[in-house]
């Protein structure tokens, strides 16, 4: 049987189990990214594993979420990244360089590499024909460390495009429509890989916008082939060497295939508060706009930059919109004003936003109060742009632009028939600007051991965890209802100066949802009793945080029982020493309420047993109910230690297979 791109990458770097078993695999990792908000705690992480250099092929810290640096602490650790990544053997990618996943496509990833990035869009890279993983920090400090990278072996659901876009539908469009298919749940443990006839019609910036967005789908990453199409983006970056021909064998199996014809699709929007909330902008046209932003990752590139100046120019928006251009890259924002493009961003009114995550991440550009904000980017839960009672939509930086020029939610195609304004054709440039001089290089070896780490008073060392107890027995100190986000859990925005002090971060905890919860389970902890959250359907879903599970650790959780539980969040979580248990039947969930004392009696024996199934005994109410865990040998003897970092310490160059715990 042939093999699809996404089984031919993972079978070149596998290293532990078997690709077709349906068990859990190592595969060796040849790339790692970090970023700043998550990066400062990933590199403490690996200082305390003790190795000396990284050995992957290639790692990246980009400096792209906290640019604005509102403090010392920001600029305490950005200054720490840059002496760790000089260190260590890592790249610096410094401030104003780009976001991570859009300087790591055009400069760094490689067709048929692997990737593993502490940012959980870090699947970007799928549009250059890589196998491109989201994860926590501690997983990212492990693939440095030379480590594999373990994840259940994967079904692979083939999207097949046939047709061609016709103007004023984009790739954007593609994506929220494979997001209304598939929604953003029960997609764990599968790989989106796009093959057809209509793959040859898109670009690699094309590409990397349906890869990039298909995080929201769950799924564990999104890949296109590496063709004639990417060997071209890859010469126009001065990188054609780097380029291999990889593409599905004729007779490769998908485990399901969905079709979708791109003449026949149109312009798409996501409604508030979750990407999958997709109609046709036909079915809302004419709702009165207060904000558009345009950038993120997901929509940033020359190719995009370029069409909405072309679009602007002569032109410009609405009086009542508030409206905000950010470039991807220093490439993009070099490239739009050496060819004359920017000033029609700017003379349309725009105000042109430093190349960063910027107002994705509610880092700025808060809207205003119940304000309807139409963003490029790829997530719009509740809260997540700094205003609660904002209601954020996603759409094509084309459909942006006609709605900033209308001043209400405009199909953009009525900007052709309508006002008369044609379609710009923007293709890849024949040659990219190489400038490379904001990516800083590692010093070599012999130089490295004089370098000096800056910490600042911010910095704080990771706390540990505590192995899993005979009896785990607490009080359900939250309880929460579907589709909590890791935003939900540990907000972003101005907090984020706080990723490197955990104690203090700690405070934050669910601070949007439940205010008292941190010190509630700070209380708990004092008197030794442990916290337990309950949650519904999607658990954890959204950003690869790791914080949504270390600093709950250090409140004292030690389960999270919820519906389901997403991917990198319950990785993230096993990580920590906390336990993922599942409502075996979800109508349960009603039985446990906040403040309930619970016990699960035998859980460290339960788990050494592996029977697949534990008793919550709610001594509150006097019910029992069962809960259900799927955990690999792996992830089994991690949460007994109390964390992968622990682990590491007490059994220090053993493999698993080698470490047992006594009953």
């Amino acid at each position: 049987m042939g093999l699809t791109v996404a089984q031919k990458i993972l079978q070149e770097h596998l290293v532990d189990g078997d690709l077709f078993s349906g068990d859990e695999i190592g595969i060796k990792i040849d790339q790692t990214l970090t970023q700043d908000a998550t990066g400062t705690m990933a590199d403490l992480q690996f200082e305390q594993m003790g190795v000396p250099r990284v050995k992957t092929e290639v790692s990246v810290s980009y400096i792209d979420h906290k640019t604005i640096q509102m403090g010392f602490e920001d600029a305490d650790d950005h200054t720490y990244l840059q002496t760790f990544a000089k260190k260590y053997g890592l790249y610096l990618s410094k401030a104003g360089n780009g976001i991570c996943h859009q300087v790591h496509i055009e400069r760094v990833g490689k067709p048929g590499k692997t990737l593993l990035g502490s940012d959980s869009h870090t699947p970007t890279g799928g549009g250059i024909g890589m196998i491109a993983i989201g994860a926590g920090g501690l997983d990212i400090a492990s693939a440095m460390a030379g480590l594999p990278f373990y994840l259940p072996a994967p079904k692979v659901v083939g999207i097949n495009l046939t047709g061609k876009l016709n103007p004023w539908v984009t790739a954007k469009d593609i994506i929220l429509q494979v997001l209304q298919i598939l929604t953003t749940k029960g997609n764990v443990g599968w790989i989106a890989e796009y093959f057809g006839e209509g793959v040859k019609t898109l670009t690699v910036p094309e590409r990397g916008t349906i890869t990039n967005m298909g995080a929201e789908l769950g799924v564990t990453t999104s890949v296109f082939p590496s063709d004639q199409e990417t060997k071209r983006f890859l010469e126009a970056q001065g990188r054609g060497e780097q380029w291999i021909p990889l593409e599905a064998d004729s007779d490769a199996k998908y485990d399901k295939i969905i079709e979708i014809n791109l003449n026949e699709l149109e312009p798409m929007i996501a409604q508030p508060h979750n990407p999958d909330n997709v109609v046709k902008i036909r079915e809302i046209e004419g709702t009165p706009v207060d904000q558009v932003m345009i950038g993120s990752c997901t929509n940033s590139s020359y190719k995009d930059g370029k069409t909405v100046a072309k679009l602007l120019k002569g032109r410009t928006v609405n009086p009542n919109i508030s409206f905000g251009y950010a470039p991807g890259s220093k490439q993009v924002f070099r490239m739009l004003a050496e060819e004359g493009e920017l000033p029609n961003i700017i003379a349309s009114g725009a105000r042109v936003l430093e190349s960063a995550c910027g107002f994705c991440i509610g880092a700025g550009q808060a809207p205003r109060n119940n304000a309807i904000s139409i963003r490029t980017n790829n997530r719009n839960f509740y809260g997540r742009s700094g205003t609660v009672t904002a209601k954020i939509y996603l759409v094509s930086p084309e459909t942006a632009v006609a709605c900033a020029l209308t001043g209400v939610i405009t199909d953009p195609r009525d900007l052709e028939t309508k006002f008369g304004i044609e379609y710009p054709k923007v293709d890849i440039p024949e040659k990219f600007i190489i400038d490379d001089s904001m990516l800083l290089p590692p010093a070599d070896e012999q130089e490295a051991g004089s370098v000096e780490l800056y910490k600042g008073p911010n910095i704080v060392d990771p706390p540990g965890g505590e192995p899993m107890p005979a009896d785990l027995i607490g009080q359900v100190t939250g309880k929460f209802g579907d589709k909590i986000t890791t935003d939900d859990i540990m907000p972003a925005g101005d907090l984020l100066k706080y990723r490197s002090n955990v104690p203090k971060y700690s405070e934050y905890v669910f601070i949007k949802r439940d205010p008292t919860f941190a010190s509630r389970c700070l209380e708990n902890k004092k008197m030794g009793v442990w916290n337990i959250i309950v949650g519904g359907d999607n658990y954890g879903q959204g950003s690869s945080r790791e914080h949504a599970a270390l600093c709950p650790m250090y409140l004292g959780v030690k389960a999270v029982i919820a519906k389901a539980i997403e991917r990198i969040h319950r990785a993230n979580l096993i990580n920590f020493g906390i336990v993922p248990l599942i409502f075996k039947n979800p109508d349960d969930y009603e039985k446990i309420d906040q403040n309930d004392r619970i016990k699960l009696p035998n859980i460290r024996k339960a788990l050494i047993d592996d029977k697949g199934e534990v008793m919550l005994y709610d001594e509150t109410k006097g019910v029992s109910v069962p809960l259900t865990y799927h955990l690999t040998d792996r992830e089994i003897k991690t949460i007994l230690a109390g964390g992968k970092m622990r682990l590491a310490k007490e059994f220090p160059g053993k493999g698993f297979k080698e470490i047992n715990f006594d009953k």
